[in-house]
């Protein structure tokens, strides 16, 4: 009769745990196969405060108070360090009393259903810009635009205000198909020369007319 002793059985299962292993495979209920040094395969979860998200053939450092509660704390070594990842299960807030930089030496990239930007005053310098969307609604106390060129295309536009100025030092022209103009008072058209032309018809009306 063979007699198997228990306690050191016990003794290893319930002694904390703490190596270094490679990771074998991420099952899809967040769970993860470590392999140790031994070639002993150690099922575990990921912990909180290991934001980095591990990848198959990562040296990771697992830890626990026991062989049934080990967690995975750390990615030591990145199998393919050409990406690193920031996962977590829930939302995400990053906070700082100070100063908060993102810096990427190449493109910076950002993807969200919704987003919202607050900020007591902010600049933004971008040289060159170009922008997609559907709609663009703006509300603004002031408006201000300095540029060199400025071109716009649609094909319809229209503006409403209260009072309006525009004044151009050279050269102003116009190119429509049909051009109506209506003034519900005064409209006054004044140049050192004027000349008004058609090809067909010129009409004048209006209940009084004086020339000279």
């Amino acid at each position: 009769m063979n007699v198997i002793p228990l306690r050191p059985a016990l003794a290893a299962a319930t002694a904390p745990v703490h190596l270094v292993g490679r990771l074998a495979a991420a099952l899809p209920d967040a769970h993860f196969d470590v392999e140790d040094e031994g070639g002993g395969t150690w099922r575990c979860r990921r912990a909180a405060s290991c934001l980095l998200r591990p990848e198959v053939g990562d040296t990771v450092l697992l830890s626990g108070p026991d062989g049934a509660r080990v967690y995975l704390i750390a990615v030591l070594e990145q199998a393919d360090d050409a990406v690193s990842r920031i996962d977590t299960s829930g939302a995400l807030s990053i906070e700082s009393p100070g100063d908060v930089r993102l810096r990427s030496g190449g493109e910076l990239q950002m993807h969200a259903a919704q987003w919202k930007l607050q900020a007591a005053s902010g600049q933004c310098r971008v040289d060159d810009l170009h922008f997609t969307g559907q709609a663009l609604d703006a509300t603004v106390g002031r408006l201000r635009l300095v540029g060199r060129v400025l071109e716009s295309v649609a094909d319809r536009i229209v503006q409403m205000a209260r009072n309006a100025l525009r004044v151009v030092d050279e050269t102003e022209q116009v190119r429509v198909g049909h051009l109506d103009c209506e003034a519900g008072g005064t409209a006054r058209l004044h140049a050192r020369h004027t000349v008004v032309t058609a090809s067909e018809l010129v009409k004048v009306d209006a209940a009084q007319i004086h020339m000279g």
